[in-house]
């Protein structure tokens, strides 16, 4: 199978990092042209600068797609994509009772809002020349609640949500809507999150990573950490030509770790 995307125009909220990253240079390498996201003009420049820099094919736009305003500014600087990668995503441990308002406010409109905003401007010129793909990236967390990030699936449960609504609403248009299930995963902010441990034994961070899952995600079936390009894979699939009969999809990539047939 050869999946070409020359001549499509991509978007992916959140890719200066991570699995949004890895997601912006298998798209560059597959023929796209592609405007990459973060927080800061200088995460931006910097993740360009590593994408060999900004040129015809690729530019980026700085700003927190949390928020309607940043989102208003995309939309006026980029009226149209082809297709929307929904990566923008926060996460962190935190004990329910200990999780206020504003912190559920704020998952919910990093992780959930961003992505509905951009559907929602994004979606009706591709039902118009009746083709288009737009991915939600969620969690395995949405089927499998951390009990210690609640609020975080909560706001995967919802992507799902939103992604199959949407698929339904676009039906016939030549337009699919689907979600990435990850599971555990060697993303810049896991990597962060275990470098402690990495310290403290003098172990890889793989060797690590996997001692995490066997500990915390024992259900896993291929024992260890799934990695950025992994992830981008599927979604460089489901955003393709030959998808076209996949929508409304939570397409797991997950290493086994949801107990589910």
């Amino acid at each position: 199978m050869i999946i070409d995307f020359t001549h499509r125009n991509v978007f992916i909220s959140g890719s200066t990092s991570g699995i949004g990253f890895a997601t912006a240079q298998a798209f560059l390498a597959s023929g796209a042209n592609v405007v990459i996201n973060g927080r800061s003009e200088a995460s931006v420049d910097a993740a360009l600068t590593k994408l060999g820099g900004a040129g015809p094919r690729l530019t980026g736009f700085a700003g927190d797609l949390s928020t309607p305003a940043a989102c208003d500014k995309l939309i006026a600087a980029h009226p149209d994509f082809d297709i929307v990668i929904n990566n923008l995503g926060i996460f962190g441990l935190q004990d329910f009772f200990d999780t206020a308002d504003d912190d559920w406010e704020n998952f919910f409109q990093t992780n959930v809002m961003s992505g509905v905003r951009l559907a929602r401007a994004y979606a009706p010129a591709m039902a118009k020349r009746g083709w288009g793909r737009i991915v939600f990236i969620s969690s395995e967390s949405a089927i499998n609640i951390p009990s210690d990030m609640i609020h975080y699936g909560f706001t995967k449960t919802a992507q799902l949500s939103v992604s199959r609504g949407l698929a339904k609403r676009l039906a016939g248009t030549g337009v699919t809507v689907n979600a990435v299930l990850p599971g555990p995963t060697l993303s810049d902010g896991v990597a962060a999150m275990l470098q402690g441990d990495v310290d403290r034994t003098g172990d890889s961070l793989e060797k690590v990573a996997a001692d995490f899952i066997a500990a915390h995600r024992s259900s896993s079936i291929i024992k260890r950490a799934a990695t950025v390009d992994e992830v981008a894979n599927m979604v460089l699939y489901v955003s393709s030509e030959q998808a076209s009969a996949t929508t409304g999809a939570a397409l797991r990539v997950d290493g086994g770790v949801i107990e589910s047939i």
